[in-house]
């Protein structure tokens, strides 16, 4: 992490996924933008305007969800914000990792800098000082049904500004930082750090707790961390090809160009590239009895394709969220007017988590299926489960089995979530998205889809050493060599667990993907 800290700015309109990356590595120092400003304060002009007529507008000068037909007079308004943000504190549940908050407090603070949710500039300003300092609240991960929005989590979130519920202050927040440890009051936090809580006007509750920042933050990080899984997919699949004695001629690109699907031909491209000047296939170029692979190597680039393609469908869409204004009702300042609408619903991320969810998932399926090839010596014409004294060493059976129990796991994670619906608040909100669900079984996909592909690499060093002195490819030898510097062959048997441990991170932290890219450009 860069100790001197760099800047970002937030304007509600240009976060990226790259964002995302930026912010968890560099801890970045937030600020609003001119104009993101000027819009704040002009719908803020307008929020205080109407409470001055006592104009009847929803969540402004009423109740709230089945309460919406209650007015509520400008003497109480403090009191209905704060009432919101605490009665909607219900979360249970294992608290959600401190850098998906931090990302969280992100997204809500580039929605509320578009300038349509009415927000005061000092209550926007202070969460800021709490992104910047770090002071990360504790939010339970249950509880949403994604579509008022994530309103359990995010009304955790707004406890923190108001001196309530617990936080805790972190020096950075990387990936790393997924647990708290050291947990206070807010109300200590805040001064500690010199900060005050705010007492909240009109408006402000609803406008920090209506949106789908719960979901779309873990939609945000799983979809930065997915790309690069799906080219080190392509790695590892590439290292077990040279390790089975694959062949290469199902990855011609007059084959793909056939059916030219974006995902599939930037697969063909990235495994040829991968496993050039390779010496093991050079050696059986001319005299291989076998006329064609199993499935799970000749179609590679048709089955790590689709879930590249999916992928990239899922993150476009996670790339509009993190841009949009989410809460009810938007205010439109220059017109004058409120709107009650429903930007709030999650079924866009809903859905677009699900889908992630199938496309990882298959990226683990087949690499399971890659593994059993490997292990299995009637398939793959090595030592059977690749050690050299098998019956008193049990070698990488049970790497399989371990590999097998996490894409059955997936199978079950993977079921959609997006299609289910139960109503809430007394009906008047009858169809719910669900897309927390989706977006929290997406995560645990993502992080079961990291062990399987470290599975498969530790597997595949192992196999690639009974084919010595022949050596593989220019981009395989560099991740087998990258493995053998920390991972001894396993000669006899040994705590897998602790060797896979070591693999698992060089994937968590980008480490084999980034040697590879430093000497060969993958799709």
């Amino acid at each position: 992490m860069n100790t001197k800290r760099p800047i970002l700015k937030i304007d509600g309109n240009t976060l990226t996924l790259d964002s995302i990356d930026f912010i968890l590595n560099e801890n970045p120092i937030i600020f609003l933008s001119e104009d993101s400003i000027q819009k704040i304060q002009k719908s803020r002009e307008l929020v205080e305007k109407w409470v001055e007529e006592e104009k009847p507008i929803y969540g402004i000068t009423t109740g709230f969800g089945e309460f919406a037909n209650v007015f509520i007079n400008k003497h109480n308004t403090e009191k209905l914000q704060e009432n919101l943000i605490v009665s909607h504190s219900v979360g249970v549940g294992d608290p959600i990792p401190p850098f998906i908050v931090k990302i969280m407090m992100i997204l809500r603070a580039n929605a509320l800098a578009k300038g349509h949710s009415g927000i005061r500039l000092e209550t926007l300003n202070l969460l800021i000082e709490l992104i910047n300092k770090n002071i990360i609240p504790y939010i339970p991960s249950k509880g949403s049904v994604g579509s008022s929005g994530d309103l359990v989590q995010l009304s955790h979130l707004a406890l923190c500004l108001i001196g309530k519920g617990k936080c805790q202050q972190f020096e950075y927040v990387d990936r790393t930082v997924d647990k708290f440890s050291n947990l206070e009051e807010s109300s200590e936090a805040l001064k500690r750090s010199g900060l005050e809580p705010v007492k909240l006007s009109s408006k402000e509750g609803l406008a920090l707790i209506n949106g789908a920042q719960m979901m779309t933050s873990y939609g945000a990080f799983i979809c930065s961390q997915a790309k690069k899984l799906a080219k080190l997919a392509d790695i590892s699949a590439a290292l077990t090809h040279e390790a089975l004695r694959g062949s290469d001629k199902a990855y011609d690109e007059r084959i793909h160009k056939l059916r030219p699907y974006d995902g599939q031909l930037k697969t063909a491209r990235n495994l040829l590239k991968l496993i050039e000047g390779s010496e093991i296939r050079l050696s059986h170029l001319h005299n291989d009895p076998r006329v064609q692979d199993a499935y799970s190597l000749r179609c590679i680039p048709q089955i790590h394709g689709a879930s590249k393609d999916a992928i990239e469908y899922a993150c476009s869409k996670v790339e509009i969220e993190i841009n949009s204004a989410t809460d009810n009702p938007l205010i439109f300042p220059d017109d004058g007017i409120a709107f009650e609408g429903g930007n709030f619903h999650g079924q866009p991320i809903a859905i677009a988590m699900d889908v992630l969810s199938i496309a990882l998932s298959e990226l683990a399926n087949v690499a399971e299926r890659r593994i059993e090839r490997m292990v299995n010596g009637s398939l793959s014409g090595l030592p059977r489960f690749l050690t050299p004294n098998g019956g008193l060493n049990s070698g990488f059976m049970i790497a399989q089995y371990t590999a097998a129990s996490l894409v059955s796991e997936n199978k079950i994670l993977a079921h959609p979530a997006s299609v289910d619906s139960i109503p809430t608040s007394a009906n008047q909100e009858d169809h719910n998205s669900m897309g927390s669900i989706a977006a929290q079984k997406a995560y645990q996909i993502m992080q079961n889809v990291e062990s399987v592909l470290a599975i498969e690499l530790l597997t595949a060093a192992q196999a690639l050493d009974f084919l010595k002195p022949l050596k593989p490819g220019i981009g395989t030898s560099i991740v087998y060599d990258e493995i053998r510097k920390i991972i001894p062959f396993m000669s006899e048997d040994r705590i897998l667990h602790y060797d896979l441990i070591k693999v698992l991170e060089l994937v968590r932290n980008n480490f084999l993907l980034n040697k590879v890219k430093e000497k060969i450009t993958l799709e």
